[in-house]
């Protein structure tokens, strides 16, 4: 089964990591967090939801997992900035391995400068950077590019979100 690497830090949307995690899992697949610092607790905006984080950006190799989730809230804007958060997101862009992404995630691909011509699908806040970065924006609740993003715009997609990236590791 994958190995999925969840890019994580504090403020992250609960839901938008509990749900495709709890999918990923039960289907068999292995979902390990990745963030700042190993070891450290970061917590997300909504619930309070606390994740321990398993594997620190330094030690984080993109050649160690399968695909990527992303998750929204406000965790892929305090990422963003980080060009080590950014090179490990360009691994899976540049190796066509799935990336997951939900509502906020895009702004971590924005800046990573990987969607250039791709089909996407984000929050409403994000759409026009979404399209400034070069990408074909579609307000729909779950958007499948070629290149092996798969994105949906808000918690109130989850349902079909994790259908989705759980069928695109079959």
């Amino acid at each position: 089964m994958a190995k999925i690497a969840a890019i994580i830090t504090d403020l992250f949307e609960d839901s938008e990591f509990t749900s495709p995690k709890a999918a990923l899992e039960a289907a068999g697949h292995e979902v390990v967090t990745v963030g700042l610092e190993a070891g450290q607790t970061v917590t997300g905006k909504s619930e309070d939801t606390e994740v321990e984080v398993a594997v620190g950006i330094d030690a984080a190799e993109g050649a160690d997992y399968d695909a990527l989730l992303i998750p929204g809230g406000y965790s892929p804007d305090k990422l963003r900035g980080d060009e080590r958060v950014l090179d490990f997101v360009r691994h899976f862009a540049f190796k066509r391995k799935p990336i997951f992404s939900i509502c906020h995630a895009p702004q971590l691909l924005v800046n990573a400068d990987v969607l250039k011509g791709k089909s996407i699908t984000a929050v409403k806040q994000v759409a026009v950077d979404v399209k400034n970065a070069g990408a074909n924006f579609f307000d729909e609740e779950v958007v499948i590019d070629p290149s092996g993003i798969i994105s949906s715009r808000t918690p109130a997609d989850l349902d079909a979100f994790n259908e989705a990236i759980v069928d695109a590791l079959k």
